[in-house]
C-alpha cells in the first residue's frame, strides 16, 4: 500500500481535483484506491458526498480513536472515501496538546480491513495540525504547482515542511513527484515556471501536465470525477497519462 499526499500550501492550484482525478484514474486502470479528505470536506464534496449526517462518522472521530472502517464510503464502487466536514476543524483545537497526534492517521490506517494499492490524501492549502497528520502518515508526498510565478515561489516553503516532518516523524517520508497545473503551453512564464521546477526538482517532474480546462472545472459541482464528468475530454485524458506516471513510478503490488 502507497500513501500519497497531495499538498500545496497555496490554495487553488487544483490540489484536490488532483487529487480526486489521480484517485479515480488510478482505480480505472484497476488499483484499489481510498481516498481520505483532510482538506475539511473539499475532496468528499467533489466526489458527491456533500450531506454527511451528524452521526455518520468522518475522518475527524477516525483521529479521535472511531473505526476507520466504519467511515470509509464507497463511490459508485469504483474507489472509496473517507469523509470530511465542517467537524474537521475543530480539530486544530483538539489534537494541538495531543503528543500522539502526528501519528493518528498512520494508525489508522493500520487497521484497515480492506486492502488497498494506493492511499491518497488531500492536505489542507496551509501548515496546519492536519498537513502534519498526513505527511506523518505519507510515503510520499505529490505537489501541484500552479503555472503562475507566486505559487511557485512558494514551493520552497512546502519542500521546508515536507524536510521537517522527514526529520523529526517520518524519515522515510519523500517527493514522489511535483505536477504542473493550470499549464498553457503557449505562453512563455508557463514554459519558464515548467524549466524552473525542472531545475529545482530534477526527474521529479512529471511529464505530464494538467491544463486548464472547463470539463474539470466544472465536474466537482455535480459531485463527479472528470471520468465520470467528462470522460473523453482533454482533462481526463491528462489525468489517465499522470496516474499512469504515478503507478509506473512507484509499482504498487496491484490486487488481483
Amino acid at each position: 500500500m502507497k500513501v500519497l499526499s497531495f499538498i500545496n500550501q497555496k490554495g487553488g492550484v487544483g490540489k484536490t481535483t488532483t487529487a480526486l482525478n489521480v484517485g479515480a484514474a488510478l482505480s480505472l486502470c484497476g488499483f484499489e484506491c481510498l481516498l481520505v479528505d483532510m482538506d475539511i470536506g473539499d475532496l468528499s464534496q467533489s466526489a458527491g458526498f456533500t450531506e454527511i449526517g451528524d452521526d455518520e462518522p468522518t475522518v475527524y472521530e477516525v483521529l479521535k480513536g472511531g473505526d476507520i472502517n466504519a467511515a470509509i464510503r464507497s463511490h459508485d464502487g469504483r474507489y472509496d472515501v473517507l469523509p470530511s466536514d465542517i467537524r474537521l476543524s475543530a480539530g486544530e483545537i483538539d489534537f494541538a496538546n495531543d503528543k500522539k497526534r502526528n501519528t493518528l492517521l498512520r494508525a489508522a490506517l493500520g487497521k484497515l480491513s480492506k486492502s488497498y494499492d494506493f492511499v491518497i490524501v488531500d492536505c489542507p492549502p496551509s501548515l496546519s495540525v492536519f498537513t502534519m497528520i498526513a505527511l506523518s502518515a505519507a510515503d510520499e508526498v505529490i505537489i501541484p504547482v500552479e503555472a503562475q510565478y507566486l505559487p511557485l515561489s512558494g514551493v520552497s516553503r512546502v519542500v521546508d515542511t515536507i524536510n521537517l516532518v522527514k526529520s523529526r516523524f517520518n524519515p522515510s517520508l519523500d517527493i514522489g513527484g511535483v505536477v504542473l497545473t493550470f499549464y498553457d503551453g503557449r505562453r512563455n512564464l508557463d514554459g519558464d515556471v515548467l524549466d524552473a521546477l525542472s531545475g529545482y526538482f530534477g526527474d521529479k517532474v512529471f511529464k505530464t501536465t494538467i491544463s486548464r480546462n472547463t470539463k474539470v472545472a466544472e465536474a466537482p459541482s455535480h459531485g463527479k470525477d472528470i471520468f465520470e464528468y467528462s470522460p473523453t475530454s482533454k482533462g481526463a485524458k491528462q489525468y489517465r497519462e499522470l496516474a499512469g506516471e504515478i503507478a509506473r513510478n512507484m509499482k504498487p503490488q496491484k490486487r488481483k
